[in-house]
């Protein structure tokens, strides 16, 4: 049976095993340091003791009496002891210039030689050593004693090694009490760091915190969805590459504060926010993006995760979707009503009334011609003439009268490349859904729209007027920013999506009140100046001063209705 592999030790505990050894190095070694010092050092004052020593018995006047005696060491060996006990130092021995002994601790030394070398002092120069003596080895000093200029005796004063040894002992006992404290000291505090490294690195080796770094790293720039990451001080902590191209940050966003990223009022609250978002709608100067955020908390709040999808194209597609649906219904109802229409036609022939049959038939077909023909004739742009058929069709079908003003023309091929035709159709489109759904369910449901290219002033102009109760002039401002509606939440987005096109156009986006009593928005986009053209009318529905009264209806070519 295969044993399974021991897991390698968390970065944690390598750390501490790390720690704890260069702690007991570092105080081993500082202990072995201290010890050597301290016995140089112990060294050092010995001899200095005993240098001392032998120079107070050297000079003293006794000492040189003595000398001259007959009977030296009668007189010396108590000075010599006597002094010894009070000086601390092992032995005092003076003796004569040849190092025959006066006086010793042990009195059976006297009158034997001196162990020791005594040459340089028997010239008259102090001499100190280490030698191994009557007593054991020794740091001793020897010196001369003179009687004028005369060396009448030399004086040795030592310590023991032993002696030393013991001082030093006892200095590194306490020296190893106080490593021995100071190694535990250190081991807590390491183990105290580690304990919370611990808790931040959730127990993973270093291979592993590597191999997530990689990870991490990779999944950061492989997510195309935008991820924000923000510290407990609402600064951007980490961002990825999506977040950057749908926010339109640069690289060196991390580390400054949310609020100052000039990002929309709307969003950077969402951003701020303490509570989870989930799947909200946001709108930046050109894109739709749906924001969840969650706050990260442990104990304390430590920042926000936010992800931002890119919704922008889906919610052009979802609106030319609906756009589609509602021509499809009005399809729909009009091939049901055109079915009535010719059961009609059928009874009236099957009665014997052909004169009759003709004359509805022949009205019900002008009516549909005049509709076709007046887009057409007006409006040589083919994006923009199949929309207004289709917008026509729809307001027909929801009882409101859509109207196309005679200041109305726009020639094929006069928009140009740069000017997409989506986002035409965004925003007229988009313009005439708010008009019709403003006018639903009102009497004599009316909207207006005048769609004309002004070449030589160098712009084309896009005006929805409807009959509906309007906007409020305090909310004429609102209106026009993102998001803004009276439907309910989830709702808004079409006007919002007008003026990322307008934008994106460098045109412009007005909302007035307009002659039928309701709202009307006026878009007007730049385009290339070409040789002058004839100008449609003023006034009206085509100027930007004000309404002007609409054409009456059954005007021919005054109005284009369904």
């Amino acid at each position: 049976m295969r044993l399974p592999l021991p897991r390698p030790r968390s970065l944690a505990g390598q750390l501490f095993a790390m720690q704890v050894v260069l702690v007991a190095v570092v105080v081993a070694g500082c202990a072995v340091f201290a010890y050597v010092t301290d016995r140089a050092q112990a060294e050092e004052t010995a001899r200095r003791q005993a240098t001392a020593t032998a120079a107070a018995v050297a000079d003293s006047p006794s000492v040189v009496a003595a000398a001259r005696s007959a009977d030296p060491s009668a007189l010396l060996q108590p000075y010599a002891e006597s002094l010894r006990r009070h000086a601390g130092v092992a032995f005092v021995v003076i003796m004569a210039p040849d190092g025959t002994r006066w006086t010793h601790p042990e009195p059976a030394q006297i009158g034997r030689t001196y162990l020791g070398h005594i040459e340089q002092a028997a010239a008259g120069r102090t001499h100190s050593e280490t030698h191994l003596g009557v007593l054991g080895p020794s740091v001793r000093t020897v010196t001369p004693v003179f009687d004028g200029d005369r060396i009448v005796a030399l004086v040795s004063a030592g310590i023991t090694i032993d002696k030393i040894s013991e001082q030093v002992r006892e200095q590194v006992t306490a020296l190893l009490g106080m490593a021995g404290a100071a190694l535990a000291l250190g081991g807590a505090g390491t183990y105290v760091v580690n304990a919370r490294l611990r808790r931040h690195t959730h127990g993973m080796n270093a291979t592993e915190l590597s191999r997530m770094h990689d990870y991490h790293e990779a999944a950061l720039h492989a997510v195309r969805e935008g991820l924000v990451m923000l510290d407990g001080r609402r600064r951007i902590a980490l961002i990825n590459d999506g977040a950057r191209e749908l926010l339109g940050l640069d690289d060196g966003v991390v580390g400054r504060p949310a609020s100052e990223l000039g990002l929309p009022a709307t969003l950077t609250g969402a951003l701020l926010s303490s509570e989870p978002r989930v799947d909200e709608t946001h709108l930046t100067a050109d894109r739709v993006l749906v924001v969840n955020t969650r706050p990260v908390v442990g104990g304390e709040r430590r920042g926000t995760v936010a992800t931002l999808r890119d919704r922008t194209e889906l919610q052009a597609l979802s609106g030319e979707l609906d756009s589609e649906r509602g021509f499809t219904e009005a399809l729909r109802s009009q091939a049901h009503e055109a079915a009535n229409r010719l059961h009609t036609v059928v009874s009236l022939i099957e009665l014997g009334r052909v004169t009759e049959a003709v004359e509805f038939a022949t009205a019900e077909l002008e009516l549909a011609q005049a509709l076709t023909d007046r887009v057409v004739d007006a409006v040589g742009e083919p994006v923009l003439a199949a929309l207004l058929l289709g917008k026509a069709a729809q307001a027909n079908e929801r009882g409101v009268e859509l109207v196309l003003t005679e200041d109305s023309r726009i020639d094929d091929g006069l928009v140009p490349a740069t000017l997409p035709s989506r986002d035409l159709v965004t925003i007229l489109g988009n313009l005439i859904d708010n008009a019709v759904e403003a006018v639903g369910g009102t009497p004599h449901a009316r909207v207006t729209v005048t769609v004309a290219a002004r070449s030589g002033d160098g712009e084309l102009l896009l005006r929805v007027g409807d009959s509906g109760p309007g906007v409020r002039p305090a909310d004429r401002d609102a209106v026009l920013g993102r998001g803004w509606t009276t439907r309910g939440p989830g709702r808004g987005l079409g006007l919002a999506l007008v003026g990322q096109a307008v934008s994106r156009a460098a045109g412009t986006l007005a909302v007035a009140e307009a002659q039928e009593g309701g709202a009307e928005f006026t878009v007007r986009l730049p385009l290339p100046v070409a040789g002058p053209l004839p100008l449609p009318r003023e006034g009206g529905n085509g100027s930007g001063a004000g309404p002007a009264p609409s054409p009456a209806p059954g005007t021919p070519g005054a109005e284009v209705s369904s």
